[in-house]
């Protein structure tokens, strides 16, 4: 694709260009993100306590959200001219600023609220223009000024305060952010998402955190001696990841994100875009349960914490991906979603109580879960089938 020297923001989602897809810019805004879920799955591979696990949902939450704040926007008004392309590459910067903000021994609070304060403004910036520019979505750009805009004031107090303070704020400023969505609702429902665009982009976003769990599984392995036993665990491992991207992409249907301006209230939308945090979220973590399985394969039974990590993210995962698939159906097909949801459900209930059974190896953990999953995978294609 070529850049449009200066073309102003116009509303995309409106037009009849048929199937759009992601651009070459939004892939290689993305692999910012790459960079910092990978910093921070490093982060949680160290933890041994349950405080540690809340603080990577805390932090891959904020990741999540400055990601999809940008996706919305992109969705609705990507033009791909001079200046977006400048604003996306400064927002790009502050994203590798958070990610670096988390390495090392310690994460750096300043940094990481100086990186994220910087990208929230260029939101802001990016608004803006969309403001001046597209008149008929002004009234609900003006309540996303208004309500991002005190969040990012939020953020930006935050560098000047002191931990925990620190902490209060970006909570404040996080749940100001959470809010204006919902407060502009109706608005939004006027303004439509891309049913062919906005999934796909989850849906990149979502092969990307299963990325993790094939870097997982290599760096398993390169911590342990090659032994039939952890290159079976490394196998049950790609198995589990591969069950989990066969759950997801069997349910990809765009229709759910456009609301209908003539409901007050339609959970659906709602539901499929903000359970997908869940699925970044399970899935982030089963990888991460995925490297202790073949670190500590063949010695015996799978340490607790490790144990519980694995079982808690794979059912996560799953729990979410049954969300979404329930959001997905229609008056025609909301009997068929509802059944492939229950399976779904099962399967989560099945992986958590896996962890109960302490005497458990971690390859037979792993075989356990990689089971289910077919199973419940299997179960879909013949219930939709």
């Amino acid at each position: 694709m070529r850049m449009r020297s200066l073309q102003p923001p116009r509303l995309r989602t409106l037009e009849t260009e048929g199937h759009r897809t992601a651009t070459w810019l939004e892939l290689f805004y993305d692999l910012a993100f790459v960079a910092a879920v990978a910093v921070l799955g490093v982060r949680l591979g160290g933890v041994h306590e349950v405080g540690g696990v809340w603080a990577y949902l805390g932090f891959l939450l904020l990741i999540w959200w400055q990601w999809a704040s940008h996706t919305f926007y992109a969705d609705r008004y990507d033009t791909d001219d001079l200046i977006y392309r400048i604003l996306a590459t400064v927002q790009l910067v502050a994203v590798a600023v958070i990610a670096a903000s988390l390495s090392g021994d310690a994460v750096s609070t300043f940094a990481f609220a100086v990186g994220y304060t910087l990208a929230r403004l260029v939101l802001l910036a990016m608004y803006w223009r969309a403001r001046v520019h597209v008149v008929e979505t002004r009234n609900l750009v003006t309540g996303y000024l208004i309500g991002f805009g005190l969040g990012a004031t939020v953020w930006a107090i935050s560098i000047v305060t002191p931990e925990p303070g620190r902490y209060v704020l970006w909570a404040a400023a996080f749940a100001v952010d959470l809010a204006t969505p919902w407060v502009m609702r109706r608005e939004q429902a006027r303004v439509p998402l891309d049913v062919s665009h906005l999934p796909e982009r989850f849906g990149l976003f979502t092969i990307l955190i299963l990325g993790e769990s094939i870097v997982a599984t290599v760096a398993g392995l390169s911590h342990v001696q090659w032994t039939s036993v952890s290159i079976f665990a490394a196998v049950m491992a790609l198995v589990v990841a591969t069950a989990m991207w066969w759950l997801y992409f069997d349910n990809v249907e765009g229709m759910v994100v456009r609301r209908d301006p003539n409901q007050s209230r339609n959970w659906r939308p709602t539901v499929w875009i903000y359970s997908h945090f869940g699925i970044a979220a399970g899935l982030g973590i089963t990888a991460i349960g995925l490297e202790h399985v073949i670190s500590e394969a063949g010695e015996g039974a799978f340490p607790g914490f490790e144990r519980w990590l694995l079982v808690t993210g794979a059912s996560l995962a799953v729990t979410s991906l049954a969300l979404t698939h329930l959001a997905s159906g229609s008056q025609e097909t909301y009997r068929l979603h509802n059944v492939v949801a229950f399976t779904r459900v099962v399967a989560a209930l099945v992986i958590l109580s896996l962890g109960l059974f302490t005497s458990m190896t971690a390859q037979g953990l792993v075989t356990a879960i990689a089971t289910v999953l077919i199973v419940t995978a299997m179960t879909g294609v013949s219930v939709e089938g």
